[in-house]
């Protein structure tokens, strides 16, 4: 009888009669290169798809939410069906065999230790067919007993007791469990390990006897095998490709033969008709057509023990043109030192977060959170990345984003990572390949992907077709390093685009980061990139996978780098070091790695002169002294051309210039020398870039101070000190007020003359005039804190003593710096105006993250009367004064800090003021002397934690209510509803007799009920003398709760208002309270609007009493 072809899907085939081993030789039977010049038909009735529809598939998959859901929902029931054990037989192993053994192993689910008892899975019984083919295992089948020592979950594990042609029933197995052993078969055990490429038995047929152990069979290949008659004696055994102890190891006998079932030549590792071939899927990787698992990258599956591990890793050899092309790329990587003058100290990273600038605005910016919420990761760089990406989905993007100020060394990280890599120090990545953004800002439309990886890095790597291909295979093993993103023009859109397909190679370069940043193009690797922490970029970040900070230099690490910076000169070491630190001022603005580096050059040259050195006290003298040797040695004009260089390009956000547009090549070679512009790496020299983002903003100051094309009543705004929330003009150059301030009112002679020349520099004063009368004009009152904090800047470099004494007595008595960043230059300036003012200063300086050290030097002012800082850090200090023996700073630090009115908005709120009231009870046992002002004087806490994190925070702060001796207003009331319940209400009812205090107490949204509501009119009269006010808003008090409250209303001598609207109480608990409403003349408002009573009820209640309010 003729086989005719199947018709309809792969159910139409389970339900079928027909023999699944005939369908495997039909289609081995047919010819497979005409069968590939058939067209697929792509009818929806129909199970064949072709390339373009499969990548269409997976797209949507990814894309659409609801689509995914959907298909999860298929996969889930794809999985119901395969795990049920009315699916038996071939039929079973043909899915299994086009699924891919690894996903059946790893979805299983566990069986019975029972082989005989049924499985619970299917919820529903309805009656089966007859067939052998839907025919459950009424008994278990006889066979041996398995242990497993390796491997835990359940596997099918196939025994036979003939050599027919049939096919082999499955029996259900659970590893690791002891089945009820069958008295009829003596007891035997076999032994067998797992290989994580191979984590699926095949199903042999032998005939009964004993049983004997294959350890491995290099020509086994997966589906379904069939092993020829053995001999004599053996009765089941189970074969498996596998590493095995030598002393588990026994030679097979020598008749043994292995004929597995043939398989199509294109299509590798299926021998299912429908597995699509490799021909069909150029650019799919294997494991994307057959895993359907969301391990990670070094994850052990079930079925996995770390010795297979090292055993598949071993096996899995890159090719020669891979390892050739990594280890080029290696040394190329080596060879580049990271940092310019080969001196690096490591900066510290920071986990950050963005969060909106404004209420009103979308922009966001990075949120400035406290010292101690600064987590610093001191983790190794490998520990980072692998921790960022735990939880990413197989073949997903994972998008790093590591942002930090203009000369924190973020470009001296970015190449020390791919060295780190070179080093092998990045062992989950085979490939990293940096690129800086410049090398990225090219016009054209002809680029593809090998060009983005291979031609536009600053080292060019060329590469054969093969060594693209694997990179295509195993996206998920590049790491793609891109530096300095600010420096590319037009990159709105870049990580927000439409679901569509992404544009076809050759494309801009432009549309291929848009494919890696929208996880469409590469789709698994990762993404480190670095950019400022402004700017339109930085806003669409807030989907990256993780979000980092560069912190800066911290006084430790300045001082190291001042001692690498002279390493082999011990003197040298100790004199340059006393010479930063007579100056704080430049001390506290090295934190600055690239200014520190500016620090070290010039203390070199300070102490190669036969003089007394002395440090300038202000930025634009230390430019100045660097670059004016330097400009002596120029040709006539070059300088004031860099400068406007530096003006014209920043106008433009760019940093990157052409050597075409310097005046000559002469002094082309002048700046290069001098170190002014360096070549970009990649360039073959046609591209230079300023040494450093502050000498190019200090250039373009130059230009600004003496060019005449620059009108001078437009300087002011340049200044970028106006009140308005929004500046005239886009100040991407930060530096440039700060060193025009210094350049237009420092003496000529000691600066522009020094650079220019006296001709250029006599054109200087109408424009002090024009600034002078322009800053006179500002009040400091109503600048927002961070421009008073630029203008302090401003005139700190002007050094004009009029100017400065103007501003400082101009200052408000309440400074609040809350929510802006607190850099150590800004906490030195900000020093340095109070203690100037002679005046008493009150500081609010939450958010800020201000550095401990600045913390500390404000505190310690004696025109600060009072502060205010996140209790983590003042904790923090006053731990750090005590351990240091500064008893007077400490006790300053303590009388000053208030807390005044505080608000508990999270768990770490509460658990900081509960570590302050515990200093308040070491410090006095006995509650009387040597109070801490801060716990003392709170006379106003509010609690907002929200529905879950309120319930569990309460009880601690319940414990400590009792500490704050002057607490008049307790608000626990939230928008988003605290809901401590009728627990919380009792055990704050409980501490009422020591709240002597308490004047207002608000539990409005609280999910208080009747139980909760008698528990507090039972504990109320302990506050008659005290409590004036009391909210019971939006609860759940019924009539018994309304009762008891009416009970006890006269009895609250000192009470004044009282809400308890939207309740649940009817007009039998108004009338109640309205009633005790007459006994209490002292009550001034009695609030008891609520939609459970009647409105005419409410009318007439208040016509018998006014102070009934229904508002």
């Amino acid at each position: 009888m003729e086989l005719e072809p199947p018709e309809g899907g792969y159910l139409d085939l389970l339900n079928s009669s027909v023999d699944p081993l005939q369908l495997y030789h039909r289609y081995d039977q047919m010819d497979l290169a005409a069968e590939e010049e058939i067209e697929l038909c792509s009818e929806p009735d129909t199970d064949t798809i072709n390339c373009d529809q499969f990548s269409r598939l997976l797209e949507e998959m990814e894309v659409d939410e609801e689509t995914r859901e959907t298909y999860a929902s298929i996969a889930a029931l794809d999985q119901y069906v395969f795990q049920d054990s009315q699916l038996e037989g071939p039929s079973k192993d043909i899915f299994i065999e086009h699924m891919g053994s690894e996903d059946v192993v790893s979805e299983s689910v566990e069986m019975p230790t029972d082989a005989g008892q049924k499985s619970q899975k299917r919820p529903f019984t309805e009656e089966l067919p007859a067939d052998s083919k839907h025919r459950k295992l009424a008994e278990p089948l006889a066979g041996p007993t398995v242990t497993d020592f390796g491997v835990t979950g359940s596997l099918e594990v196939g025994l036979a007791s003939d050599s027919s042609g049939s096919p082999c029933p499955w029996v259900p197995l659970v590893l690791n469990k002891e089945p009820a052993p069958d008295p009829a078969q003596p007891e035997e055990t076999v032994v067998m390990t797992v290989s994580p490429s191979r984590p699926l038995f095949s199903c042999l047929n032998l005939p009964d006897g004993s049983v004997q152990i294959i350890p491995t069979l290099p020509t086994l290949s997966e589906g379904l095998c069939q092993l020829s008659r053995p001999g004599a004696g053996v009765s089941g055994i189970l074969v498996y490709h596998s590493g095995m102890t030598q002393a588990s190891q026994v030679s097979p006998p020598s008749s043994l033969g292995v004929h597995s079932l043939p398989k199509s030549p294109d299509r590798p590792g299926s021998t299912s008709p429908f597995a699509p071939s490799a021909a069909d899927l150029p650019s799919m990787p294997e494991p994307a057509l057959t895993s359907r698992t969301n391990r990670t990258e070094g994850e052990l599956s079930p079925t996995q023990c770390p010795a297979d591990l090292e055993v598949s890793c071993k096996i899995q050899k890159q090719p020669e043109a891979v390892e050739r092309f990594c280890c080029s790329l290696r040394d190329q990587y080596l060879a580049e030192p990271a940092v310019p003058d080969g001196i690096q100290v490591e900066v510290e990273l920071v986990w950050a977060r963005l969060e909106r600038s404004s209420s009103k605005g979308q922009e966001r910016e990075l949120a400035t959170q406290d010292w101690t919420e600064r987590h610093l990761d001191r983790r190794r760089l490998a520990e980072v990345l692998q921790a960022s990406g735990d939880h990413r989905r197989r073949r997903e993007t994972q998008v790093i984003a590591v942002l930090g100020k203009a000369g924190q060394g973020k470009s001296c990280w970015a190449r020390s990572v791919s060295q780190a890599w070179a080093r092998g120090q990045l062992p989950q990545y085979d490939f990293a390949f940096y690129v800086p953004g410049h090398c990225l800002d090219r016009p054209g439309d002809t680029y593809h992907l090998q060009d983005l990886l291979f031609s536009l890095g600053p080292l060019p790597a060329p590469a054969d077709e093969e060594v693209f291909r694997h990179i295509l295979r195993w996206p998920e093993r590049v790491l793609l390093i891109l530096d300095s993103l600010e420096d590319l023009d037009a990159h709105d859109g870049l990580l927000h685009g439409a679901g569509g397909p992404l544009p076809t190679e050759p494309c801009s370069l432009r549309g291929l980061l848009a494919g890696l940043f929208q996880r469409k193009l590469l789709r698994g690797c990762t993404l480190l990139l670095t950019a400022r922490p402004r700017g339109r970029l930085a806003q669409s970040l807030a989907k990256a996978n993780a979000l980092l900070e560069m912190s800066g230099f911290s006084t430790e690490q300045v001082e190291a780098c001042m001692l690498h910076h002279f390493d082999r000169e011990a003197q040298r070491q100790e004199e340059a070091l006393a010479l930063l630190r007579r100056q704080p001022f430049l001390l506290s603005h090295s934190h600055s790695p690239t200014l520190c580096r500016a620090v070290c050059r010039l203390c070199e040259a300070l102490l190669d002169q036969d003089q007394e050195a002395q440090l300038p006290d202000t930025l634009t003298g230390l430019f100045v002294s660097l670059l004016a040797p330097a400009s002596r040695d120029g040709p006539p004009g070059a300088l004031v051309s860099l400068a406007k260089l530096a003006w014209e390009l920043g106008r433009g956000h760019r940093s990157i210039l052409g050597e075409t547009q310097l005046p000559s090549a002469e002094a082309k070679a002048w700046a290069m020398a001098k170190g002014l512009v360096q070549a970009c790496p990649g360039t073959l020299g046609t591209e230079l870039a300023f040494s450093s983002f502050q000498l190019q903003c200090f250039l373009a100051a130059v230009w600004l101070a003496v060019s005449n094309e620059v009108r001078d009543k437009e300087l002011p705004q340049y200044l970028a000190l106006n009140p308005r929330k929004k500046r005239p003009y886009d100040n991407w150059l930060e530096g440039v007020p700060r060193f025009l301030a210094g350049l237009i009112f420092q003496p000529p002679s000691q600066v522009l003359e020094a650079l220019v020349g006296r001709p250029v520099a006599s054109q200087v004063d109408r424009k002090r005039k024009v600034l002078t009368r322009y800053l006179k004009r500002l009040q400091p009152g109503m600048l927002r804190a961070g421009r008073l904090l630029e203008l302090f800047h401003c005139l700190h470099e002007a050094g004009d003593t009029e100017l400065w004494q103007h501003v400082v007595h101009g200052l408000p008595a309440h400074l609040s710096f809350l929510g802006t960043r607190l850099t150590p230059p800004d906490a030195h300036m900000l020093g340095r105006a109070l203690e100037e003012a002679k005046r008493d200063y009150s500081l609010d300086l939450r958010s800020t993250g201000i550095d401990p050290s600045g913390l500390g030097s404000l505190v310690g002012l004696s025109c600060v009367s009072c502060f205010r800082a996140a209790l983590s850090d003042t904790v923090g200090l006053w731990e750090s004064l005590q351990q240091r023996g500064e008893a007077k700073l400490l006790q300053a630090a303590e009388e000053k800090f208030t807390i005044e009115p505080f608000k508990a908005k999270s768990v770490k709120d509460v658990e900081d003021l509960v570590k302050l009231v515990q200093i308040q009870r070491t410090k006095s046992p006995s509650g009387d002397a040597g109070e801490l002002p801060a716990v003392r004087d709170l006379k106003k806490l509010e609690f907002a934690l929200g529905p879950v994190s309120g319930p569990q925070a309460f009880p601690k702060l319940v414990t400590i209510l009792t500490a704050f001796s002057s607490l008049q207003h307790l608000d626990l009331d939230s928008l988003s509803e605290n809901k401590i319940g009728d627990r919380g209400v009792a055990q704050l009812s409980a501490i009422f007799p020591q709240l002597k205090a308490l004047e207002t107490l608000n539990l409005s949204q609280n999910n208080i009920t009747d139980m909760g509501a008698c528990t507090l009119a039972e504990a109320l009269p302990a506050l008659a003398a005290s409590l004036l006010r009391l909210s019971l808003y939006n609860n759940s008090i019924c009539d018994t709760g309304a009762k008891s409250l009416a009970h006890v209303l006269p009895d609250l001598e000192s009470l004044r208002v009282l809400d308890v609207q939207y309740n649940k109480f009817t007009a039998a608990g108004a009338q109640q309270l309205a009633a005790s409403l007459k006994k209490c003349p002292q009550v001034e408002t009695l609030a008891m609007w609520t939609p459970t009573i009647p409105f005419s009820v409410q009318e007439h209640l208040q016509q018998l009493d006014s102070r009934i309010s229904l508002r």
